[in-house]
């Protein structure tokens, strides 16, 4: 008995061990395993920038190459006293100033030969395109008076030495229809104004 009771710690004592391996080898194999590692996912924001060009100024908004007229309204004649020109950032402008009263008028692009109003003559007119401007119940001489004085008396062709405008030539004054035009050295867009005290007609051309 005392063999067999022996024999059945030993026994006992076998299984034991076995039981300890098999948890502890599941305990070394857990802290032995390579940990494994999930890296946050990062979220990536594309930002993307609208670079916007500030509009440019247009100086002669509305301009262009079509005909501009106006009716004549003014019962007393236009007398222009001044004929002028200058050059502006952006354009040339062109200045009829009137004693008295703002005439009609008719500003448009004409094929040349420029004629004199009343004689036909041909009148040079120097440049690559031509506008005329025909301002009508106008006139540069005041014939309610005596031997009929000239408002105007500055020369009858100017080259203002601006960028567009070569030359501005009297094309004629006859029968309440006073003419110039404008020689330019392209064709370009034009913009037609009124101003007033004193009265004023003006004509401002694109330049470059």
């Amino acid at each position: 008995m005392r063999r067999g009771a022996l024999t059945l710690v030993v026994l006992l004592l076998a299984l034991a061990g076995c039981g300890g391996d098999d948890e502890g080898g599941a305990r070394t194999s857990a802290a032995t395993r390579p940990a494994t590692t999930t890296a946050p996912a990062t979220a990536t924001t594309a930002t993307t920038t609208t670079t916007t060009a500030a509009p440019g100024i247009d100086p002669l908004q509305g301009a262009g190459t079509k005909p501009v007229t106006a009716p004549a309204t003014n019962e007393e004649t236009a007398l222009l006293t001044a004929v002028r020109a200058a050059r502006h950032e952006g354009y040339d402008r062109v200045v009829f100033e009137f004693r008295n009263a703002l005439p009609g008028y008719d500003v448009r692009y004409v094929t040349p030969p420029v004629r004199q109003d009343g004689s036909g003559k041909v009148v040079p007119v120097e440049g690559a395109a031509v506008v005329r401007i025909r301002m009508e119940n106008a006139l540069d001489a005041d014939l309610r008076k005596p031997s009929a004085p000239r408002t105007y008396t500055g020369p009858a062709r100017l080259r203002p030495g601006t960028p567009e405008v070569a030359e501005l030539v009297r094309a004629g004054g006859f029968e309440g229809v006073l003419t110039w035009v404008a020689g330019l050295r392209d064709r370009v867009d034009f913009r037609v104004t009124t101003l007033r005290a004193p009265p004023r007609l003006v004509v401002d051309f694109r330049n470059h």
